[in-house]
């Protein structure tokens, strides 16, 4: 081999070599390695009405659920919805009442419910299914319901009281409370003078209005979901209260009546529902499906002492409650409840108008 061919033979090779070498040098830049996800945060934010649910029950899904649970309340349901409107805490359960649900589907508030997430929904009686403020019960499902009437201590009314003409007697002059529920209260009085609960009528409201106005110095409070408490701390003798919290204290106190007015009164079912903003849509759907389940509708049934709208929980309600015709009316009494229903808006400001005035002369 000649020099000259050799020397470059060998410059080939050597440029090959470096070339080569370029190629198996390690990456100067570290491999990219997957974030680690963090698991779904496993909190529950639920917002209740007061004394409405057993803590048991919190506790059990808690720990068979591995969640966590802020639980908080209201003592009025249009408080709940003001929160929501404003949006200043994204809860993921609601409990509205019936017609509250109709308000808030109008105006884009809750999450539609995915009934795949619920297979329990299948224990809710046909009576509570696709009520007329939620189709095919689309956006809620059936929480409790009762009745709304009359608390009394028989023992300073000297005997029963039947109605309302027995509640405005002037003996209790003083000594009676409502609530402070706008269309609740306004609703029974309506009732009582010949009205629907339900008017859109403004001269009909203002006779409800006026009657209120004229017993002004008869009515020691408008409560706000605490009648209950009233009577037992001896501060009235008479009042317009939710049949459960009226049943929760006649344990402990037996001479304490409740009654369902002869000329009428109000029925209601409030409702479990997600609203818009929830963080926790699924998680909400498990602990809806998880209050169907046959035993635990039972035991928040007989803890609140309301009525169950679960068909598979009602034979292990307390035998007490489950023929308490307070509880479970018979269709005699049946005939004489009303729902309220949505009146829209500008019937609404009506009652409202209307509440105001007769809170104003209470003094408030």
């Amino acid at each position: 081999m000649r020099t000259s061919d050799y020397l470059v033979d060998m410059a080939v090779l050597l440029t090959l070599t470096v070339i080569l070498a370029g190629c198996i040098q390690p990456n100067p830049f570290p491999a990219l390695t997957p974030t680690p996800t963090e698991e779904p945060e496993r909190v529950l934010d639920i917002y209740n009405w007061e004394t409405y649910i057993n803590p048991h029950i919190l506790n059990a899904f808690e720990q068979q659920y591995d969640v966590s649970i802020n639980y908080r309340t209201y003592t009025d349901d249009t408080d709940m919805l003001d929160d929501v409107r404003a949006g200043r805490e994204n809860y993921d359960l609601v409990v509205p009442s019936d017609y509250l649900v109709a308000i808030m589907r109008r105006e884009g508030l809750l999450y539609p419910l995915d009934k795949r997430n619920i297979p329990n929904f299948v224990n809710v009686d046909s009576e509570f299914t696709s009520p007329t403020y939620d189709p095919g019960n689309r956006y809620c499902a059936p929480y409790q319901w009762g009745t709304a009437g009359i608390g009394y201590d028989s023992t300073a009314t000297e005997g029963e009281i039947t109605g309302w003409e027995d509640f405005f007697d002037r003996r209790y002059a003083g000594r009676i409370a409502l609530m402070d529920d706008a269309r609740s209260t306004l609703g029974v009085i309506l009732l009582y003078l010949g009205y629907s609960p339900n008017t859109t009528d403004g001269e009909e409201v203002a006779a409800a209005r006026n009657f209120l106005l004229d017993h002004a110095d008869a009515i020691a409070a408008y409560a706000p979901d605490t009648g209950q408490d009233l009577l037992v701390a001896d501060e009235v003798d008479l009042v317009f209260e939710w049949s459960g919290d009226i049943l929760q204290v006649m344990g402990t106190h037996p001479e304490i009546r409740y009654v369902i007015p002869k000329e009428g009164s109000l029925i209601w079912t409030d409702n479990i529902c997600i609203p818009a903003t929830a963080r926790h849509k699924e998680l909400a759907e498990e602990f809806i499906n998880y209050l169907l389940d046959p035993e635990v509708g039972a035991s928040l049934s007989n803890y609140t002492h309301y009525s169950t709208p679960n068909r598979a929980a009602l034979p292990l309600i307390n035998a007490a409650d489950r023929n308490n015709p307070a509880l479970y009316p018979p269709a005699e009494i049946r005939s004489r409840l009303f729902f309220l229903v949505d009146v829209g808006e500008t019937a609404n400001k009506l009652y409202e108008e209307a509440w105001q005035l007769v809170l104003e002369r209470h003094g408030r």
